[in-house]
């Protein structure tokens, strides 16, 4: 055999080493078998009504719990365990293992990306403010808001919101970091904030569910695309980057629900618009 042959036989043998690693790691991932053997998945959620919070009776529910139990039940999983933290563990929680996916209207970002493994998208919104009645710091574009070095905005500690703002040049001082959407809708009342940035569902419904002191406001549509970027409030679940099998049997499930009509009727019911429902993939 010549040099050239042999070089090419060298080739072809290393490539198929590779691909024999690569199929025997899919082979060696058990996220979904485990799960069904066990008969339980541990979800994660942060409170963030429409997208995840407890009802008066106890129940965890909302535009992701909802979905999820539909999925799960597809899957033959029988039973999920529900687990309460803030926003900015859910990520670091389920790298540890310690959940099997994230439920809570978790928007994707790149960056997300790198450490996590997204379904395929079950909504897209916009951002809104939740600010006091009549709007007394006359609030009305991102630009406006980066400019005022007097305003005061909530957000969510580890939120899009937040990374937006900063991408605008916001002086991180101006920034009051909150937990959850509470604390924010808090922070607002009380005249700590001027504003609680958040996507639309979450400030319509706080807007709408609480107290008359506080109006939904929304953003300029004046402002460029670019601001928000191509991926803002596409949300969807979070996996473990490892575990494919699971997420490749949750997007088939999914694909059956996400964009029917039974699916349309359920974010109608949590206060989403028509065009925030995606169509059937």
């Amino acid at each position: 055999m010549n040099t050239h042959g042999r070089t090419w036989g060298a080739i072809l043998l290393i490539a198929a080493v590779i691909l024999s690693f690569l199929g025997a790691a899919y082979l060696r991932d058990d996220s979904l078998s485990r799960l069904r053997s066990s008969g339980v998945i541990r979800i994660g959620y942060a409170i963030e009504p429409p997208y995840a919070f407890i009802d008066a009776g106890g129940r965890v529910t909302g535009e992701s719990p909802e979905v999820a139990k539909r999925i799960v039940k597809a899957l033959g999983i029988h039973r999920i365990q529900w687990r309460q933290m803030e926003f900015g563990s859910l990520i670091p929680e389920l790298e540890a293992g310690r959940i099997d996916l994230i439920a809570a209207g978790l928007f994707f970002t790149p960056d997300r990306a790198r450490r996590v493994r997204f379904s395929d998208p079950t909504f897209r919104v916009g951002p809104d403010l939740l600010v006091s009645k009549g709007n007394p710091r006359g609030l009305h574009a991102f630009r406006q808001i980066a400019e005022d070095s007097g305003v005061r905005l909530a957000v969510l500690s580890g939120s899009v919101e937040e990374s937006l703002l900063r991408r605008l040049g916001v002086d991180p001082g101006r920034l009051v970091q909150v937990p959850d959407a509470l604390t924010g809708r808090v922070a607002v009342e009380s005249g700590v904030a001027d504003a609680l940035m958040l996507s639309a569902p979450a400030v319509h419904w706080m807007a709408t569910a609480h107290r008359s002191d506080l109006t939904q406001l929304f953003i300029s549509a004046e402002d460029p695309a670019p601001v928000l970027g191509d991926t803002y409030g596409i949300g969807a679940f979070a996996f473990r980057v490892e575990d494919r099998a699971l997420v490749s049997a949750w997007n088939a499930a999914q694909r059956v629900f996400v964009g029917s009509e039974a699916h349309r009727h359920l974010l109608l019911g949590f206060g989403f618009q028509n065009t925030e429902v995606p169509a059937r993939r």
